[in-house]
């Protein structure tokens, strides 16, 4: 059993396989899920877990080049267009309309879904390399 870090034997797992250049879908409840990736689902409640808390703690563990997201984030839902900026300095965030983000998603290697139930909390995550 490991004693830190992400304990979900299905993510942990997933997160193992994931290579240079594959993306990563972390989204809210609400996010349609494209057919094709594969899904680990962490949705309990709604609000649990939320985005924030999934998306550090995969943060903590992978390497990320970047991410994008809605650009309707910044009206729709400012508290995660704020977190997303932090997280994402400079221009390692892109923002695309929403339509465009669904259509992104479907080219994921794994779906992250959340609890989270706010508009527009999802970021698709480019895997970089770590040397």
């Amino acid at each position: 059993m490991r004693k830190a870090g992400i304990l979900n034997r299905h993510l942990s797992g997933a997160l193992a396989e994931l290579g240079h250049g594959d993306r990563v879908l972390v989204c809210d409840a609400g996010m349609p899920i494209p057919a094709g990736p594969r899904v680990v689902d962490l949705a309990f409640v709604a609000g649990v877990p939320s985005f924030a808390q999934v998306l550090d703690g995969l943060l903590a563990e992978l390497v990320v080049e970047g991410g994008v997201a809605a650009r309707e984030v910044r009206e729709a839902n400012p508290g995660t267009a704020a977190l997303l900026e932090r997280r994402f300095p400079g221009a390692t965030l892109g923002l695309v309309p929403h339509q465009e983000l669904k259509e992104l998603s479907a080219g994921a290697r794994l779906v992250v879904r959340t609890g989270e139930a706010s508009p527009y909390a999802n970021v698709l995550l480019t895997c970089g390399v770590f040397f």
